[in-house]
């Protein structure tokens, strides 16, 4: 319903919605959420500052109330909440959330923990120095003034804002349809580029991002990249990934800790340092010792001890990822041009704020010349009756009052009005000659203003000029440096490029704990000695898997159900020598139950290569390894499985390799690879070979066949013993078939534990269940018959055995 002139008028419910939200909405944005491109102002702000102009509350003045200031606005200016008002006021004086805080608070004001400000009756305020910058010149008629809520005073349009604004203190608002999130940026850039635009108008847009490299925080911090940037600059949005600034340190102790000296912009510090321990008590992030805030007076400072074998780079990265150490940051130009929203590219933010400036400048200018044409107006009047005063005087004596006085001037002097009054008024000090002089020598100097007053006005080179010189004062005066400095994006390179590249020894326990360290910690031994210790084990827990791999390489961990899951070598906790590493479980997202059994790296999933996969009751499969580029968390199916059966080991190959599978029982089938045709992931595959009663199979090796010449068949026993057997000797058969032997198995020497292929030139690595290790030269191994019984290859103490065995391909670089 529609009231008009008491008069009662139907109208569609929906018309009326509609045109009631419209104004609303209307109100919003421009009276409430969106700056004006002109000062980057609010509403709010603009009277905030307006009220602190009028109360007289300056840099040089003491501070006051903070109440005061907050109900000086609402009753004249600002008819809200007093929250509103004071919740933008303190805003514009937390220092870390202003680049240039226009407001000097005196109190508490709130902390980067999240903490609120003290109540407005607790803090005071004035302005800052640079606030008045804002405000100078005001009563020179610079800007337009408007009634305010109530038509009993006036209020500022827009301030004269002699330095950007909107660029520099950035501005974030939420209206009806649009928001608006503008970054700060460094004063010195953004003059920097002003003075270019003046110098150059028709430069390009890249010339400009010279001088303004991108936004500047007041909480520092790392910008990551600039392709979201130049996003921004160009098309007025873009979206930028801001980071905190941190470093790794290196204890006294050995171990390092993460310190963090600036966080993202508006990020609560508090807030972090809890997430980041519930993460940890969630086991999301692993490895952290202690965790604590020893930021104070001098600056932040965050500090996240490590255990000794945690690798300091890639926690990092996970914290990167799962808190606000890294977030984005959102661009959005949005301002008010002619009080409509208009989303703007770096050019026409720059280019409106010179208009403002042009438009200023030419208003003092015309204001001054007025002032300056006036006095020199009166200053005429006064010349005439100096030059004439024995008359001036006679006239005024003569007459009967004031108005005739003010008459006969005008009329016997050809004065004015204005002049006439002056004389009028002109005390009789000013008759004394050196008085007389002052009179002259003003009225010369105003003569030389008004002149170059009317210059700058018909000259519009003139104007930019007087901007250019202002701002450069201002630069000087209230410019500093950057605090947010701008990095490449990770983004553009791989994580692991920050590891260095590196061959390592990954081992994992029977009970799932896994570690890496250099190569080059095990010394090459004789055969027959007696190893160094390479883990410390704890009750019935033994070694199980040992391999070598590169830090860049991936980690495909395949477990006993059959499952495969994934992780980057570097990702594995690099230990010492005599510790037991980190539980794989970790690590990787196993179910209860699930174990890892085999574990190979892979460089690149496209490749044109095959998984081969073999499991304890001879079943074989292969499958394209690109079937498995995409894993999940949750791990991925590598083969389905019969109930009594699991997967013992898979390994890289062509399609074309020959196939070898030894058994519990000393027995071995060698055939080609090409007789198991390619599979899916969800097959179980097809039989290997035909087992006997309590056999199983304990290795699956695969060689190229051009290489059969020169490799030999490696096999050892849990008690120790081991011997090489050309490869040749092994005749082709086909899958499925029974075997043949590959070593005599006797009570001295025990059932077979594993096989390998070796090469000239290779060495192999043995582990015992009470983690000794020995690395030898395979050469030093002798070669025997494949019914033989082998040799003595590591001595064992009563009870031990030998529980791993693993082939060390020997770089031409390593000592």
């Amino acid at each position: 319903m529609n009231f008009t002139h008491g008069k009662i008028m139907p109208m569609p419910i929906h018309d009326e919605v509609k045109n009631s939200f419209l104004d609303y909405a209307m109100s919003v944005i421009v009276s409430r959420a969106l700056p004006d491109v002109r000062d980057g102002l609010k509403p709010v702000h603009r009277r905030i500052l307006y009220a602190m102009y009028e109360l007289g509350m300056w840099p040089d003045k003491p501070h006051k109330k903070s109440a005061r200031l907050v109900g000086e606005v609402l009753g004249k200016y600002h008819p809200h909440g007093d929250t509103a008002v004071y919740d933008a006021m303190v805003r514009l004086a937390q220092n870390f959330s202003s680049r240039y805080p226009l407001v000097d608070g005196h109190g508490n004001f709130g902390s980067v923990d999240g903490d609120r400000a003290a109540a407005m009756r607790y803090t005071e305020a004035r302005m800052s120095k640079i606030a008045t910058e804002m405000l100078s010149e005001i009563h020179k008629e610079t800007i337009d003034f408007r009634p305010n809520f109530d038509d009993t005073l006036e209020e500022p349009e827009v301030l004269p804002a002699r330095f950007p604004n909107l660029l520099l203190n950035g501005s974030a608002g939420i209206a009806v349809g649009m928001a608006t999130n503008i970054p700060p940026h460094n004063l010195r850039e953004v003059v920097d580029a002003l003075v270019h635009m003046i110098d150059n108008p028709e430069c390009e847009d890249t010339e400009i991002m010279q001088h303004i490299t991108g936004p500047d925080f007041p909480t520092g911090g790392l910008i990551l990249g600039r392709e979201g940037i130049r996003s921004a600059y160009r098309t007025g949005r873009g979206i930028i990934k801001i980071r905190a600034k941190t470093q790794i340190e290196r204890m006294e102790n050995g171990k390092s800790r993460i310190v963090v000296t600036e966080l993202p912009y508006q990020v609560n510090k508090a807030k972090t340092i809890e997430k980041i321990a519930d993460l940890v008590r969630e086991k999301k992030l692993e490895g952290i010792t202690d965790l604590r805030d020893e930021s104070d007076r001098t600056g932040m400072r965050i500090v996240i001890e490590l255990k000794r074998e945690t690798n300091a780079q890639v926690l990092l990265n996970q914290m990167f990822k799962f808190t606000q150490l890294q977030q984005t940051f959102g661009i959005i130009m949005l301002a008010l041009v002619n009080n409509k929203p208009q989303v703007l590219n770096l050019r026409e933010m720059l280019g409106h704020y010179l208009e403002h400036q042009k438009d200023v400048i030419t208003r003092r200018t015309r204001f001054d010349l007025r002032k300056a044409e006036e006095r020199a107006h009166i200053l005429e009047g006064l010349r005439i009756a100096l030059k004439n005063l024995d008359a001036v005087i006679k006239l005024i004596r003569a007459s009967k009052n004031t108005e005739e006085a003010r008459t006969g001037l005008m009329e016997n002097f050809g004065l004015t009005q204005i002049q006439a009054q002056a004389i009028l008024d002109m005390r009789l000090q000013k008759l004394t000659g050196l008085e007389r002089q002052k009179l002259e020598d003003e009225y010369l100097e105003l003569i030389q203003k008004i002149s170059y007053l009317k210059e700058i006005l018909a000259n519009e080179r003139l104007v930019y000029q007087i901007i250019k010189d202002e701002m450069g004062e201002i630069r000087k005066k209230y410019g500093d440096d950057r605090r947010t400095a701008i990095v490449i994006d990770e983004d553009d390179f791989a994580v692991e490029d920050l590891i260095a590249e590196e061959d390592m020894v990954v081992t994992l326990t029977h009970n799932g704990y896994i570690k890496r360290l250099p190569v080059t910690t095990y010394r090459v031994q004789k055969r027959g000695g007696r190893g160094i210790t390479g883990m410390s084990t704890k009750g019935d827990d033994f070694v199980e898997h040992v391999f070598v791999a590169s830090t860049h390489d991936y980690l495909c961990c395949f477990t006993n159900r059959g499952k495969m899951y994934r992780k980057k070598v570097f990702e594995i906790p690099e230990s010492g020598r005599t510790t037991r590493g980190v539980a794989i479980v970790n690590l990787l997202a196993v179910e209860p139950g699930e174990y890892v059994t085999a574990v190979i790296p892979v460089k690149d999933f496209n490749a044109g290569q095959f998984m081969f996969m073999c499991t304890r009751q001879g079943y074989v499969k292969k499958t394209p390894l690109e079937e498995f580029i995409n894993a999940r968390k949750g791990g991925l199916i590598a083969l389905s499985l019969a109930e009594n059966d699991e997967l013992i080991d898979v390994r890289l190959t062509n399609g074309k390799y020959e196939v070898a599978l030894v058994t519990y029982h000393g027995l071995s089938i060698r055939f080609a690879e090409e007789n198991v045709r390619s599979m899916g992931r969800s097959a179980r595959g097809v039989r290997g070979i035909s087992l006997g009663p309590g056999d199983k199979v304990m290795s699956l090796e695969v060689l190229p066949p051009e290489m059969e010449q020169e490799t030999e068949m490696l096999v050892v026993t849990e008690k120790g013993f081991g011997k090489r057997t050309p490869f040749s000797e092994y005749r082709a058969q086909t899958r499925g078939g029974k075997g043949i032997y590959t070593i005599r198995i006797l009570e001295k020497n025990g059932p077979v534990m594993g096989a390998k292929m070796v090469r000239p030139g290779d060495e192999v690595m043995m582990i015992t269940a009470r983690g000794v290790v020995i690395r030898q030269d395979a050469a030093d191994i002798s070669i025997q018959g494949r019914h033989t019984q082998g040799v003595t290859l590591i001595r064992l103490d009563e009870g031990d055995r030998v529980v791993s065995l693993a082939r060390v391909v020997v770089e031409e670089n390593e000592a």
